[in-house]
C-alpha cells in the first residue's frame, strides 16, 4: 500500500508508505485523494497528521512515473492529478499537520505545503531540485513560506535546506529530535479535537480564505462566521461548558 490511515481518539494518521525513499506516483496521489477526501467527511475524525515510513517523508515525484511526451493528454492527465493531491489536503475539511520525518524533496515539498501546521525532525531536509533533472517548479510553493530572494536561490540550484535554517526563517513550527516528532503531532493534534468539531471546520475554511482575501474583507468573512457559529448548540456548549468550569460535550450540531 502507497499510502496507510489509522485513526485513533478523533486523530487520523496518514502515512505515506513506499519505501525505500516514498516517491510519489499516479497511484500514491490516487490513494492520497481518496483518503483525505474520506477523511473530510468522515465524522470519527478532527485532525489529520502526513508523516511518511522510513527515512524519508517524501523524495518528490517518482521520475520513471513521468508522462509521456509522445501520448496526447499524458501530461495535462499527471499534471492535473499532481495539483488536485494538493488540492485534496489544501481543502480538507480537518486541518492537517505535516509531520516531516525526513528529507521534503519537490513533490514532497508540496505535500508539506499544503498541510495546515509543519513540524519536522532534526535530520529533515527540504528542497525544490527540478533543475536538477531538466524541469522547473516550486516557486508556487516556496514563496508563500520564504522571502523572495531565498525563494529564487532554491528554484534555480536546487539547494537543499535543512530544517534547522527554515525553521529559523519561520517556515516550520517545531524541530524536534525524529522519536519526538510523532507524539508532538499526536498532542497538538489531540488539542485541537478538543475543541468543538463545527468550530474547527469553519477555521479551517476561513484560514484558507484568508490566504486569499485581503485583511479587511477577510475580517469580515470571519465576522460572518462567528455569527453563524454562536447560534450552533456546539458553542453555545462551548460557553456553558467554559463557565462550569468543565469539559464539553460536544454532538457536531
Amino acid at each position: 500500500m502507497s499510502v496507510s490511515l489509522e485513526v485513533s481518539e478523533y486523530v487520523a494518521v496518514v502515512r505515506l508508505d513506499k519505501p525505500p525513499v516514498n516517491a510519489v506516483d499516479r497511484k500514491t496521489r490516487g490513494r492520497l485523494i481518496e483518503v483525505f477526501d474520506e477523511i473530510s467527511e468522515r465524522t470519527d475524525i478532527r485532525v489529520a497528521i502526513l508523516t511518511g515510513t522510513g527515512k524519508y517523508f517524501c523524495s518528490g515525484a517518482d521520475l520513471k512515473d513521468r508522462p509521456d511526451p509522445d501520448k496526447a493528454g499524458d501530461f495535462l492527465g499527471h499534471n492535473r492529478l499532481t495539483r488536485e493531491t494538493g488540492n485534496a489536503i489544501r481543502e480538507c475539511a480537518k486541518p492537517v499537520i505535516a509531520a516531516v520525518n525526513g528529507p521534503a524533496l519537490g513533490a514532497g515539498f508540496g505535500l508539506m505545503s499544503a498541510c495546515d501546521i509543519f513540524l519536522a525532525s532534526e535530520d529533515a531536509s527540504f528542497a525544490m531540485p527540478e533543475i536538477n533533472v531538466g524541469l522547473a517548479g516550486g516557486v508556487s510553493m516556496l514563496r508563500t513560506m520564504v522571502g523572495r530572494s531565498f525563494t529564487r536561490r532554491m528554484f534555480y540550484t536546487g539547494m537543499r535546506v535543512k530544517a534547522a535554517e527554515l525553521y529559523r526563517r519561520g517556515v516550520l513550527d517545531e524541530v524536534v529530535p525524529a522519536e519526538q516528532l510523532l507524539p508532538l503531532a499526536m498532542e497538538i493534534a489531540k488539542e485541537i479535537a478538543s475543541k468543538a468539531p463545527l468550530a474547527i471546520a469553519y477555521a479551517k475554511q476561513a484560514a484558507n480564505m484568508m490566504d486569499l482575501m485581503p485583511q479587511r474583507d477577510g475580517y469580515r468573512v470571519e465576522q460572518n462566521i462567528t455569527m453563524a457559529l454562536s447560534k450552533t448548540e456546539d458553542a453555545q456548549e462551548a460557553r456553558k461548558a467554559f463557565l462550569e468550569k468543565r469539559q464539553p460535550v460536544y454532538k457536531g450540531r
